[in-house]
């Protein structure tokens, strides 16, 4: 049963920190750094918690940065954001409008960092204070790089702070839900990302006399047009597979049939075992459809992040303390998405739930604006739900944790 102590505490802080915490986000949005480039939004976060008292760790890409609070002893939980900036323009007429030209949080990355650095601060306050009884540790995780292949998570993981995790959790903004609103979904939450190339050849000529070369116009035109079914319905009994071509490019001259033609696109799957064999599935399907052409192809098909998979225990719990929380009307069903995240990463190693915090201000119509535009923008009240959702969900877990830990002691 959830714990329902007084959180007096808690409101406290949020009301001393709500104004920081909102310039921290807009001072980051305002000086977006891309991925493997957050030199001064590692520093800042290093800053910020050291004069909290707290002693960070920059990880070995030398951006993105850890930090444990509390004791030593008992459960250690792990609150993950992410720190970089997508390469577009900010179009937004606000005053933090992106000053770097052509780099903007357009995902809600700011967001999420300042979520962690205040739930972190919240916790400072109470993690290995004997008079609150809360024992265990937390360890926040500001990820570099998520925004690439195949992620900071892996530097996170590799530099060994994922071990000694018990659970994990995060949240990701989403447009389409109003503010005040959680979406959770048990399993698969996001897809696999794949990066997908096809280099054809041929000897050229002229579009003259296309039956005396290899048109490669058209072998490419038949790939964009029937290679995405084939490899769905081949991928069929293993889950659903998604190839999507976003980029066909084939000479330049109207008169002339070119040598080389290339395709790009992306493969996505939320299904782990329709993952593992979609590089063989799609290797299959384009040779079946380009043997009889006369063309070569030459394949680069790139494994991108795993697709997201929430677990059952940690999804409800955190459910729980939404609903507590929020009110229960708060947790909404969130759909199954087509794009990836690198959380995906730590939870092939340790269980985990990734939410989708609502940050759409209702005040605001039906104009949602998606991710990844220009004129994304957030209700920043989500700053304060998610410090509030997130230290709850963290001390509930570590209470939970705990106990279980004391009463396996006194068992032995």
């Amino acid at each position: 049963m959830l714990n329902e102590e007084p959180s007096e505490w808690l409101e406290v802080f949020l009301r001393e920190h709500h104004d920081e915490l909102v310039s921290f986000r807009r001072h980051l949005h305002a000086n977006p750094e891309l991925s493997s480039a957050e030199h001064n939004t590692t520093d800042l976060i290093v800053e910020r918690l050291r004069a909290g008292g707290l002693n960070p760790r920059v990880l070995s890409s030398s951006t993105g940065l850890v930090c444990d609070i509390g004791g030593v002893d008992g459960p250690l939980v792990a609150v993950r954001a992410d720190i970089d900036a997508l390469a577009m323009e900010d179009s937004k007429d606000v005053s933090y409008r992106s000053k770097v030209p052509g780099v903007a949080h357009g995902c809600g990355h700011d967001v999420h960092t300042s979520i962690v650095l205040g739930a972190g601060l919240a916790l400072a306050r109470v993690l290995g204070d004997p008079e609150r009884r809360h024992r265990g540790r937390v360890r926040l995780v500001f990820e570099p790089a998520e925004e690439t292949v195949p992620g900071g998570a892996v530097t996170v993981i590799d530099d060994g702070w994922l071990k000694g995790v018990d659970s994990i959790f995060g949240f990701h903004c989403d447009p389409k839900l109003d503010v005040g609103s959680i979406g959770l979904r048990v399993g698969a939450l996001t897809s696999a990302a794949d990066m997908v190339e096809i280099t054809l050849r041929g000897p050229g000529g002229h579009t003259a006399r296309p039956h005396l070369t290899v048109d490669l116009v058209a072998v490419a035109g038949r790939l964009a047009a029937e290679l995405p079914a084939l490899v769905r319905q081949r991928g069929a009994h293993l889950g659903e597979l998604l190839l999507v071509f976003g980029s066909l490019r084939a000479g330049d001259a109207a008169n002339v049939i070119p040598t080389t033609a290339v395709l790009r696109g992306s493969l996505r799957t939320p299904d782990h075992e329709a993952w593992d064999a979609a590089g063989l599935i799609l290797a299959d399907a384009l040779d079946e459809l380009v043997e009889s052409t006369g063309a070569t192809v030459q394949l680069s098909h790139r494994p991108g992040v795993p697709p997201v998979v929430n677990t059952a225990h940690e999804t409800h719990l955190m459910a729980e303390v939404i609903g507590l929380t929020l009110g229960p009307d708060a947790v909404a069903e969130a759909p199954r998405s087509a794009g990836g995240d690198t959380f995906a990463w730590y939870q092939q190693h340790i269980p985990g739930c990734f939410a989708r915090l609502g940050v759409h201000d209702p005040r605001r119509g039906s104009n949602h604006h998606d991710l990844h535009s220009g004129a994304f923008d957030v209700d920043e009240r989500a700053i304060e739900i998610g410090v509030r959702v997130m230290v709850r969900t963290v001390l509930e877990v570590l209470r939970r944790r705990g106990a279980t830990s004391d009463s396996q002691e006194v068992s032995q």
